[in-house]
């Protein structure tokens, strides 16, 4: 009876697993007719910085990168990197809303005298026009950065809530 038990439970776990009960579906590709241009480049302010940025449109959302300067008296150099997915088409031209995440150069600090980017990710919730010449972005977006300390231990800034707010227009390459 002691030897039935093992064997009925891999039993079991063979049928659950051949079933393949999913609890998360995968995406939908819903920009697969999208007649947008794949590459486009552009520039647009985030937060506090000046940047140009590549974008990729592909059947899942928009992928993209950010590198510019902040607008502080350093002009520190700043990057981010992030992906969004359509939530919600409202348009003829898979204009809307998409849901997104980032991960980069959040802000800058004034930390012993220098200006310090501080590192983080967040979230974003974006309004696209998309078109085949151009792609217009606006995003709001919430993120947490790492908490900044100077040589004395003294903390310049917490790791708290940071409120970003972004614009990009990009052209079709």
């Amino acid at each position: 009876m002691n030897k039935i038990y093992p064997l009925l439970a891999l039993a079991l776990m063979t049928n659950a697993a051949y079933a393949q009960d999913q609890i998360f579906s995968t995406p939908e590709p819903k920009l697969g007719d999208a007649q947008a241009s794949t590459w486009n480049i552009g520039a647009g302010f985030t937060k506090k910085m000046i940047h140009v940025n590549p974008e990729w449109v592909n059947p899942y959302g928009i992928g993209y990168v950010k590198a510019g300067v902040f607008l502080d008296d350093d002009k520190t150099f700043g990057a981010q990197a992030g992906f969004r997915y359509p939530a919600h088409l409202t348009g003829k031209d898979k204009n809307g809303y998409y849901v997104g995440v980032y991960a980069g150069h959040l802000q800058t600090k004034q930390v012993d005298g220098e200006y310090e980017a501080q590192l983080g990710g967040g979230i974003d919730l974006a309004y696209v026009m998309l078109s085949s010449e151009r792609i217009s972005t606006f995003s709001v977006g919430i993120g947490a950065g790492e908490k900044l300390t100077s040589r004395g231990g003294y903390v310049v800034t917490e790791t708290e809530p940071v409120l970003q707010f972004s614009y990009t227009l990009s052209i079709g390459l």
